[in-house]
């Protein structure tokens, strides 16, 4: 027992070094962006796209991996309730995810979709609006132990979209529960409750802030302020079925966007401060 401890201890201290060499700040992100929630690359885009979150301008920022800022798209026909995550399809259109929910309270959670051919445009509109709920909420807000309906991360698969929810609950325990929404804005739509997944007991480390699907469609990953869990092998629409890998970034900042630049490539943001702007970070898997 004493020589697999060992062993084991070996493999966590070898492990954790490999992830410091692959995970480096690549630059800081536009001095205009205090807020970034979200990080995306479009097929048809060669920027990085983020937003803010929490009553910021209805703006899609587009910028390279210098950190200048090159793009900035005013979406006309919405309001920024709280936007936390993007994501976009095969063709290259992007979503905004406009369904933080820190107080457990809203019931105008929505998904706007923003053409692939807007992304060269000052100014855009929502081309479609998905409107969700949750149905096992029932109360707005419930009690702060039953504070679980909270996301700040979804992708798109197979034309539904998948939410990963921040779990607010006053007994943080570390569980996301994985929701499917279709994409199909003719009616309000219920979200189903796919799965669940357990990262950790400490809400700072573990409540999980952003997620994408890799482009080859084999990986998903989800992101915290200081680790990315990986999935691979799931069965079915269940991403949690199948294997994961823990990478410990050794390093904690607020991060909240996260996406795939290629199958072996993660771009991760996070949140500036008034006196300091965020930074545009790299994670190269093994």
């Amino acid at each position: 027992m004493k020589a697999l401890s060992f062993l084991a201890l070996l493999s966590i201290t070898f492990s954790c070094s490999q992830t410091q060499e692959n995970f480096s700040i690549i630059s800081s992100l536009p001095k205009k962006i205090k807020e970034a929630s979200a990080c995306e690359i479009s097929k048809v885009s060669s920027l990085i796209w983020t937003i803010e979150d929490n009553h910021n301008k209805n703006v899609l920022f587009g910028f390279n991996d210098k950190g200048q800022l090159i793009k900035e798209i005013t979406i006309t026909n919405v309001e920024n309730n709280d936007w936390e995550d993007l994501t976009s399809d095969d063709e290259g259109n992007i979503y905004i995810g406009d369904f933080g929910n820190n107080d457990n309270e809203r019931q105008n959670l929505a998904i706007y979709k923003i053409n692939a051919s807007d992304l060269d445009k000052n100014e855009a509109k929502a081309e479609s609006i998905v409107q969700f709920y949750y149905p096992e909420q029932t109360e707005f807000p419930p009690k702060k132990k039953d504070r679980i309906f909270d996301v700040e991360s979804f992708l798109i698969h197979n034309n539904k979209f998948y939410l990963f929810t921040k779990n607010r609950s006053s007994k943080f325990e570390g569980t996301t529960v994985l929701y499917e929404v279709d994409n199909n804005s003719t009616q309000k739509l219920p979200a189903k409750k796919i799965g669940s997944f357990v990262t950790c007991d400490q809400f700072n480390h573990c409540a999980v802030t952003s997620a994408d699907i890799s482009p080859n469609k084999d990986k998903v990953a989800i992101l915290s302020s200081d680790k990315v869990w990986i999935f691979i092998n799931w069965k079915g629409n269940n991403f949690f079925s199948g294997n994961v890998e823990k990478i410990e970034l050794n390093h904690h900042t607020q991060k909240e966007g996260l996406c795939f630049k290629d199958e072996n490539t993660i771009l991760m943001t996070d949140e500036g401060d008034k006196k300091i702007t965020g930074n545009l970070y790299e994670l190269k898997l093994k």
